[in-house]
This record gives structure tokens, C-alpha cells and sequence, in this order.
């Protein structure tokens, strides 16, 4: 039985090596067009609002015209077109699309040491708004896209490109228009899209991350009454402390802890390349005798783990009154609530009640945005693709299934039975914080997206390339 096992895993290693040597380019070639579009997308403006997205689709459509690449632009509102293009396959198997998001959330240039919109080039940097979300993934995308036209790749199932507006913020404008209004143009069996990445140490790459589901935001209102009076008759019923200790009491209270199978594991992977102390513990999470003592220590020194091991609530504004000297009837406090992805919401906000234990302060949850929808399975073509791509790029690394606790318009996707998978560019570890997405000098390193298309490239080819070229 050994031997046998030993037997199809060297068949497998065979076939993956002949898949990549049949699909193999010269990357180093392809950087500096790479880097060229990777710049001139940071450099058109798309901060959402407005979006203006159209100015990226446009230019994409030029790219594609001059090699002969097809395309389309679908626009529920003028100025924030969606582009949508095709390369065809045999039809043997369902699409792969490619997707990534065109606008970019907005800047306060003050707080900037360069101009967020000119793609400066220091230190083997480039600095831009959107150069980690998302037009790093939208460039290496596209290099992928005319690679496979140009090298005239044998397909046994069409590849689809997606430039999608409005993913900061208004989706109605770009995934839910083009998955309500366009369904066929983007259908397809796997997607790709933002949302995972590399990590690095001291120039070592450490594991490449691939999520495949994500918490679901649930935002929500305490709204606390009491009775209006003057501020200088104190009442047992003012609607700010009400306010103040639900705030508190749900703050105190930690949602139980539950795993799913991308968590499991997430942290089986983690521990076989953690120290000692950190591996011990994310081995013995779900042991009954060390989870409180885990839980505590995530809570306090590892703040991501300990969110996406349950249900999170976070208090993000407070409101209540408007003059100093009168009592408000009424306070309200907006929570960030994002729900782990088979989480009954109603079963929820009734532990929440009993948390708070004030008849008078109300639970008023926002309409749905993004549906809830399944995670995409581990033991896809597509996951595995993405696990060889890792093996071959980064052989000292270890691929990392990873629950997102921010969200993405995979959802949307997954939704409609999609298995999406979250990928991104490699990333050293004290640049994930202080210059990542959304924040002030956004930068990534301008190797990196030439790196991104050689590792999608291979994932692609391994489950798009026709069995023969």
C-alpha cells in the first residue's frame, strides 16, 4: 500500500513538472511590461467615491485591443464600467475567471509622504494608493491574460478576465450588477481574486496564504432609551449610561469559540513552521483542558487569531446627546459585527440580550449587505493548483487555507456555487501593518507583482492548459 502511495505521488510530481515546463516564460522578461501597467493603474484615480473606474477599464481595453484580445465594458452607471473579456477553450470544463476590483478607497494626502497617484518608484518600492488593493492583482491578471494569447495556449476551458468597480463600498455598481444583469459573461466553476498572499521573513518566504472563506459583516445599532431631563438631576434611567454599560457589558463578553474546516486547518498548517511555544499552542486550541487559557492569550497578544476563531463585535461610534446640561432620551452606538459564515444570527442577537440585560436598549441590525455563502472546498483542482504553485515557487514555504475577517466580493460568488479562492502578492511581515491596504504610504515591493503573475500563470496553466498542447 506504501509503494502505491509512493507510486501516485511520484505520477503526481511528474504531471505537475510537465505542466509547468510546458507552460514555462521567461517571468523575468515580462517585468518591466509588468511594472509598466502595474505603475500606469496607480496612476489613474479611482478612490471610491466617486469610483471614475471607467478610466481603468478603458485603458485595459486598450492593452487588450492591441493584441487582439476582445472585450467589453458593462456599466451600470457611466463613469464605473466593469470590463469583462474571454480568452476560449475547448469547453471540456467550466471557466476559471480572473477578478480583481478597480476602484481604491480614498486618501488624506496631508498624512502622505508622496503623492498617492504617482507611482513613485524609492527603494524598491512603488507608493500609490491601490498598489496592495487591488491593482497589483489586476496587473499580474492581466500579464497572465496576454501570456496565454501570445504564447497561444491550448485551453480545455476559457479563461475570463473581470475588472469590477465598486468593491469598496458599492458593489451595486460592479459584482452584484454583473452577477444580477451578467451572469453568463462571468460564470464560471473556479475564481481568483484578492484576498490572500505571501509572508516573508528576513527574505525568506515563510507560507503563501489562500483564503477561502470569510466572515460575514453584520452591522448593528444598540439604540438605548430613558427619560429626557435636566443635567443637573441625576436619573437612574439615562439613556447615556445605558448606553455606556451595554457598550461595556458586550465588550467584556468573548462569543464562543467554534472552528470550521479552513481554521482547523489553518492552525495544523501554522504550527509546523511556529516555534515551540507558539506551535503548542495552536495545536491544543480545541483541547478542553488548555482552550480557555488559548483563547485568553489570543485574545490579548494575537488579536487576528482570536477573531477568526468566533463571531466578532466591535464598537466603532457612539451618539448620544447634544447639550451638556440636558439628559438625552436616546443613545446609539454603531457595532461592527462580523459573523463567522454559519453563524444563526437570531440565535446571536438573543445571547446578545442576555449579555446586555437592559429591556430598554434595543438591538436594530442593518440590512444584509454581502449574502452568506459556503467556503470554497480544499480539495479542488484549483486548491491543489495553488498548493503545486506554492511547491514550485516557493519550495521552503507552506500554502496556508485562511478564513478572511474582512470582507470580499467573492461572497457574491460563492453564493452562486463559485469555488473562490483568495491570493495576493508576497509581503515581509513589518510592511503587512504600517504599509499594507488602506493605510497612509501604501507600498508593495515592484518585484512583487511580476512574482504574483508567475505564481497565478502557474496555477492557471495547471487547470486551464488542455491535457495536450
Amino acid at each position: 500500500m506504501r509503494s502505491a502511495s509512493r507510486i501516485l505521488g511520484f505520477a503526481l510530481s511528474v504531471c505537475c513538472s510537465l505542466a509547468a515546463d510546458r507552460g514555462k516564460l521567461d517571468w523575468a522578461r515580462l517585468a518591466p511590461e509588468t511594472l509598466e501597467h502595474y505603475t500606469a493603474l496607480i496612476r489613474l484615480n479611482t478612490s471610491n467615491p466617486p469610483g471614475n473606474e471607467t478610466r481603468v477599464a478603458t485603458y485595459l481595453k486598450q492593452v487588450l485591443d492591441r493584441d487582439g484580445i476582445p472585450s467589453r465594458l458593462y456599466s451600470l452607471e457611466p463613469d464605473r464600467a466593469n470590463l469583462v473579456a474571454r480568452l476560449k477553450g475547448s469547453g471540456k470544463k467550466r471557466p476559471i475567471l480572473l477578478f480583481a476590483h478597480t476602484d481604491v478607497v480614498g486618501v488624506q494626502r496631508e498624512r502622505w509622504s508622496v503623492d498617492p497617484f504617482a507611482a513613485l518608484r524609492k527603494d524598491g518600492y512603488v507608493y500609490g494608493r491601490g498598489s496592495i488593493d487591488d491593482k497589483d492583482k489586476l496587473a499580474a491578471m492581466l500579464m497572465v491574460f496576454l501570456e496565454l494569447k501570445r504564447s497561444k495556449t491550448k485551453l480545455d476551458r476559457d479563461v475570463i478576465l473581470l475588472a469590477e468597480a465598486g468593491e469598496e463600498g458599492t458593489p451595486h455598481a460592479g459584482i452584484d450588477y454583473m452577477v444580477r444583469e451578467h451572469w453568463p459573461e462571468v460564470e464560471a466553476e473556479y475564481a481568483l481574486t484578492e484576498g490572500g498572499g505571501g509572508v516573508s521573513r528576513n527574505g525568506i518566504v515563510r507560507y503563501i496564504s489562500i483564503s477561502t472563506t470569510e466572515k460575514v459583516p453584520r452591522r448593528t445599532r444598540l439604540v438605548a432609551h430613558g427619560m429626557a431631563g435636566h443635567g443637573s438631576i441625576p436619573r437612574p434611567d439615562n439613556a447615556v449610561v445605558r448606553l455606556a454599560n451595554a457598550v461595556s457589558r458586550i465588550s467584556a463578553w468573548q462569543p464562543p469559540m467554534r472552528l470550521n474546516d479552513t481554521t482547523r486547518t489553518y492552525f495544523e498548517r501554522l504550527a509546523t513552521i511556529s516555534s515551540p511555544q507558539e506551535a503548542e499552542r495552536y495545536n491544543h486550541i480545541a483541547d478542553p483542558s488548555r482552550t480557555v487559557d488559548i483563547q485568553q492569550y489570543f485574545a490579548e497578544h494575537e488579536f487576528q487569531h482570536n477573531s477568526i476563531l468566533r463571531t466578532s463585535i466591535v464598537p466603532t461610534i457612539l451618539n448620544a446627546g447634544f447639550k451638556v446640561n440636558v439628559i438625552p432620551s436616546e443613545g446609539e452606538a454603531q457595532l461592527d459585527i462580523r459573523a463567522l459564515p454559519d453563524e444563526n444570527m437570531e440565535r446571536f442577537y438573543d445571547q446578545m440580550r442576555r449579555v446586555i440585560q437592559d429591556p430598554n436598549v434595543e438591538l436594530v441590525p442593518d440590512k444584509p449587505g454581502r449574502p452568506v455563502a459556503p467556503p470554497s472546498r480544499l480539495d479542488t483542482d484549483m486548491f491543489r493548483a495553488l498548493e503545486n504553485a506554492q511547491r514550485r515557487l516557493y519550495p521552503g514555504a507552506i500554502t496556508l487555507p485562511s478564513m478572511l475577517t474582512g470582507a470580499t466580493d467573492m461572497a457574491q460568488l460563492r453564493a452562486r456555487g463559485v469555488q473562490a479562492y483568495g491570493v495576493g502578492p508576497v509581503i515581509d511581515e513589518r510592511d503587512r501593518d504600517a504599509n499594507g491596504a488602506h493605510s497612509d504610504d501604501e507600498r508593495l515591493q515592484e518585484t512583487a507583482v511580476n512574482k504574483l503573475a508567475e505564481f497565478l500563470w502557474s496555477a492557471v496553466l495547471e487547470v486551464a492548459g488542455a491535457e495536450r498542447q
